[in-house]
Order: C-alpha cells, then structure tokens, then sequence
C-alpha cells in the first residue's frame, strides 16, 4: 500500500520533478560559482556586492517550498496571455544561459523562474512566489555597482571630511583633500568601492528580510523609518571604519589595518553592524505603534 502511494505521489508529481531537476542540472554550478566567489572573494569586485545572496537564496528556497501546498492547489489551466508571457520568457532566459555574457547568464536564472510561475499557474502562481523571486532577483550578480561607483563622489567627500575632523579632535596631524585623508606623510583613499556601498547594499537586503520575517512590512511607517535608519547606521559605521583605518595606516599600525581593511575584522565589523540594524527594527517596533481602530459605537445596555 504506501509503494503504490508513493508511486501515486510521485506520478503526480512528476512533471514538477522533472523540471526542479532540470534546473538544479543547469544552475548547480552557477550557484556554486557565485558561492564560492563571495566565500574566497575570487570573484569580481561588483558581483562581491551580491554576496548576501548566501543568506537570501537559501531563505528564497525555503519560503518557495513552504507554499508547495498553496502552489498545488492553484489551477492549472491558465490564461491565453499569461502562457505566451511565459513561455516568451522561458525562451528569453533559455537564451541568456546560452549567450558568452555572464551578467546575461546570471539573470536568465531569475527570468526562467518568472517564466515558470507564468506557464504553470499564471498569475496567481507568479504573485505567490512573488517575495522569493524579488530575494533572488536582488541577489543576482550584476554591473548595477559599477554603474553607480561614478556618482558617490558626494558621499566619499562626506565620509573624508568627517572622518578627518574626527581625527582631528583626538590630537592627530589630519590634512583632507577632496577623498584623501594625509596623515604623517601616508595618504589614504576613500575610493568609490570603500564608500561603504557593499555594505549598504547587504544592509538592506537584510532589512528586507527582517521586514518579511516579522511582518513590519505591512506597516508602512515602520518601513520608512527602518530603512532610514540603515541608511544613517551604514553612512555612520562606514565614516568610523575610514577613520580607524586612516589612524592604522598613519601611524604606522600595520597589521591592525590589514586585520580591518582586508581580514576578519571587517567581516567581523560588519556583522556588528547588522546586529545594529536588529536592535533599530526592535526599538522602531516599541516606538512606532500600530494604528488604532476606529472607534465604533457602543450599544446600549439592555434595561434591566
């Protein structure tokens, strides 16, 4: 009896097999390549940027699977436009894989996926699945870092400027110049990828994840003030980290600049500063209160 249960169970589900095989063949190795390219950091400076894609595509995975049941119980049968939508982009993705473009290979992964939700359940499919397809797409590598490197030179003078005048006040020899920081004849850069973007950029992510996991998400307030704050905590955190490091490297302190600017300090820098990003989702939730219903009229009480 259960052989022949699960021989039903499997018949069922078969085509749905076939085709999560069919990806796990072709997108193995890719997501192998992006792990190990953010773990060993032999990957390129931009796609670094996305490496808190080993947090968010597992939780993707997750939450995918966890709405397997809802997934089962939408109809098969879709509508004329949402097949052709996508099946239109189960042919675009199938030609991203196979172009000689990496950013192109990247994204075809996501693609395929819209396209997926799109042919099978339309678009009740695509709107369940709606959350762990945006983790994926904000987890993808692409060129969007390199894109916007030109245009933090405002926030580099920002982060130059403070942390020179906060080297200042503890007695040391500090001369800025637009992005560089002078000190005992050593010049510090406050380059385009040291502005704290990586940062910012799992920051947020982060946050998003926190907002779905909680529920704050649907308080639109709470939304406002908690990516407000990670943007002030990311600015802040990266101000006091160019400042540590230009006082390292001007005073000639080696090995506690490389520990901070290249070794496991700054990982372990940047998980403080997540934790912080916890600590402001916990205090904006005692802070900001829910809103409150409406009042409505009592009835009366019965006489006696």
């Amino acid at each position: 009896m259960q052989i022949s249960r699960l021989a039903f169970k499997f018949g069922r589900y078969r085509f749905e097999s076939a085709i999560l095989g069919v990806l796990t063949l072709l997108y193995a190795p890719l997501l192998l390549h992006w792990v190990d390219g953010w773990l060993n950091k032999s990957i390129s400076t931009e796609h670094e940027y996305f490496s808190h894609g080993m947090i968010g595509l597992p939780f993707a995975a997750y939450l995918g699977w966890k709405n397997r049941g809802q997934w089962r119980q939408l109809p098969n049968q879709t509508q004329f436009l949402d097949s052709t939508l996508g099946l239109s982009l189960l042919l675009v993705g199938v030609g991203c894989y196979v172009s000689k473009a990496v950013d192109l290979v990247n994204l075809s992964l996501v693609v395929i996926l819209i396209g997926l939700c799109l042919w099978l359940k339309g678009i009740a499919g695509l709107r369940l699945q709606a959350f762990p397809l945006l983790l994926v797409l904000l987890a993808t590598p692409n060129q969007i870092p390199y894109l916007i490197a030109p245009y933090t030179l405002p926030l580099q003078q920002l982060i130059a400027g403070t942390a020179g005048f906060i080297l200042v006040q503890i007695g040391l020899d500090v001369r800025v110049d637009q992005i560089y920081l002078f000190v005992n004849d050593r010049i510090v850069e406050v380059a385009p990828y040291c502005a704290g973007l990586k940062m910012l950029f799992t920051s947020l992510y982060v946050g998003l994840l926190l907002l779905y996991w909680t529920g704050a998400w649907t308080a639109r307030a709470k939304v406002l003030w908690f990516y407000s704050g990670i943007v002030a905590i990311s600015v802040i955190a990266n101000i006091i980290r160019n400042a540590l490091l230009t006082f390292f490297h001007g005073t000639g302190q080696t090995q506690a600049f490389h520990w901070l600017h290249d070794s496991w300090g700054g990982d372990l820098y940047s998980t403080a500063m997540l934790g912080c990003i916890v600590f402001l989702l916990q205090g904006i939730d005692r802070w900001v209160a829910p809103p409150e219903l409406e009042p409505t009229l009592a009835e009366p009480d019965p006489e006696p």
